[in-house]
């Protein structure tokens, strides 16, 4: 694979912050990646761009991409691009962190370029390498409904402490799946205009419904979209955004709960509205809280289809060591992959390894400020992720859902 040119350059995000592209151009043709950029982010992700910030990432890059030109890549599984990374770890001994979306879309464009170079799509380069070819079973959509949170401004003063209202599909066919969740999403709208009076039809960072409502109301209503549609229901709580000094300081309702309380209060919420999913329930660093709240919910056998999941995100930030104490500590049976949370795809392969083997079920997710790319629909069809969170609305979430559907033709 010759690299004829390389161009980094600066695109807008769907919060019109500036994030990271960059172009490539080989023999086949021009491949373009660009990463996602969070808002809600654990302690322990690693960071998004130098500590100088994105104009000293981009002046880094500029200098890096000179040193791509004209050379020649043999990548023929995702391991080697260790020939890319290690040009990268050498650039930055000398001039410093270039930061996780630039890795991020440093190695995505090359495993673009790398699967066409190949002969195959991105998601069947990744598979192959992954699964040994076997065929991919689609993964079910995780749309975010309504919003609280950080991700969600406050109407009248409140909103919901809850991050994100979530419906979940299952079907067998990942377009019925979307349909649905989009027909829900309506369907949600006109049950919070009957419930909020004056309510204005807004919606945050990432395509949710904005309100004021509190997080059981809340529920009440997606609890109600779920039952028309036949959909599971969902929860990020993003509990660390509201953990402090030991307590939980909950704002809508202007109450604290202790951690026993708070893993009490979450396993009354599962029971009393039928949850599916609840994510980062505990604080981040809270691995006993973890335990002790997928001890009550889901038991100590951790089944190949478990009934509910207790997903990490915050608490395990797609990094290996983390990911290994929360399931030998049987914290979680769920987790969150985010590439750009981790910045090298390599540990992500190393990550999903891990979960295959201990029957942990992989979320591929998005970030709330996202781009126009698709990659993350190959990466979760090639690595085997059962659910892809990206949303409902918004085109930067929906032209994920549309890559996935167009796999799924191509599979017949």
């Amino acid at each position: 694979m010759f690299i004829k040119e390389v161009v980094p350059s600066f695109v807008k995000n769907s919060r019109g912050e500036r994030s990271i592209q960059i172009e490539i151009v080989t023999y086949e043709g021009k491949f373009r990646c660009s990463a996602p950029s969070g808002k809600s982010k654990g302690k322990n992700e690693v960071v998004s761009y130098n500590k100088k910030g994105i104009e000293h990432s981009m002046k880094m890059l500029r200098v890096f991409c000179l040193k791509l030109k004209h050379k020649n890549f043999i990548i023929k599984k995702i391991g080697h691009l260790e020939q890319v990374v290690e040009l990268m770890r050498r650039f930055e001994a000398r001039f410093g962190k270039f930061g996780g979306n630039v890795n991020y879309a440093v190695e995505g464009v090359f495993l673009k370029a790398a699967a066409v170079d190949n002969g195959k799509e991105l998601w069947e380069f990744i598979n192959d390498d992954v699964n040994d070819g076997l065929r991919p079973k689609m993964p079910m959509p995780v749309g975010n409904c309504i919003g609280g949170g950080l991700h969600s401004k406050k109407i009248n003063g409140k909103r919901p402490d809850f991050q994100e209202f979530l419906l979940i599909g299952k079907e067998k066919n990942f377009g019925r799946a979307v349909t649905k969740n989009l027909r829900a999403y309506e369907y949600a709208k006109t049950l919070l205009k009957k419930k909020e009076k004056a309510w204005r039809v807004k919606r945050n960072d990432e395509g949710a419904w904005m309100t004021s409502l509190t997080n059981e109301e809340v529920l009440e209503i997606l609890k109600r979209v779920a039952k028309k549609y036949s959909l599971r229901t969902g929860i990020d709580v993003a509990a660390s955004s509201f953990y402090d000094g030991g307590y939980y300081r909950y704002k809508n309702k202007e109450l604290i709960r202790d951690k026993v309380d708070e893993v009490d209060y979450m396993a009354r919420l599962i029971r009393k509205f039928g949850i599916f999913y609840l994510e980062d329930g505990m604080d981040e660093e809270d691995f006993g809280g973890f335990k002790t709240l997928c001890a009550s919910v889901v038991g100590s056998e951790i089944r190949r289809k478990p009934r509910k999941l207790i997903v990490g995100d915050d608490l395990t930030t797609t990094n290996l060591k983390r990911v290994q104490r929360a399931v030998r500590g049987k914290a979680i049976n769920a987790m969150i992959i985010k590439p750009n949370q981790i910045g090298s795809i390599l540990e992500v392969k190393r990550v999903v390894e891990y979960c295959k083997k201990n029957n942990i079920v992989m979320i591929f997710s998005h970030r709330s400020g996202e781009t126009m790319d698709d990659i993350l629909a190959d990466y979760c069809v090639g690595f085997g992720g059962q659910f892809l969170k990206t949303g409902i609305y918004g085109r930067e979430r929906l032209i994920k859902m549309k890559r996935v559907m167009d796999i799924e033709k191509s599979l017949g």
